[in-house]
């Protein structure tokens, strides 16, 4: 992993996603990154995003429809995620309740670097909400 060079503003935005477990996009992260750094613009905010997710500090939640959300990878905790496709919230799950995927389902000589895995269902607020049988 090549690191990211270091300047205040992806400090501030580094030091935002890793106190924040909402999953946030960058709106919100650029209102929090502002109140440290006032004069920070979103542009600067999406372009330290763009390189934290290539350095990998960072992963995306993306949805069709929607604004992509961060996560910060924190060290030694690895996690999936559970979309709700009614409320967009998201929730974490603990990747080591997960079997691992194996070797002979992937194609030959194929080595992972990264895995990420999402649920897409329908929260229990919104199943309580919704009548039996109409889930999308």
């Amino acid at each position: 992993m090549t690191m990211v060079r270091q300047t205040k503003q992806r400090a501030a935005v580094i030091e935002v996603l890793r106190a924040s477990r909402a999953h946030p996009d960058a709106a919100w992260i650029h209102a929090q990154v502002r109140q440290s750094l006032p004069s920070v613009s979103l542009g600067t905010v999406y372009r330290t995003l763009d390189a934290l997710v290539r350095d990998g500090v960072v992963t995306t939640i993306e949805r069709v429809g929607q604004a992509t959300r961060y996560d910060y990878k924190h060290e030694g905790d690895t996690h999936h995620h559970a979309v709700c496709r009614s409320c967009g919230a998201i929730f974490d799950v603990d990747a080591g309740q997960m079997p691992d995927v194996p070797a002979a389902a992937l194609p030959a000589g194929f080595q992972v670097v990264d895995v990420r895995l999402e649920f897409v269902g329908c929260c229990e607020d919104c199943a309580a909400r919704t009548e039996p049988g109409t889930l999308n």
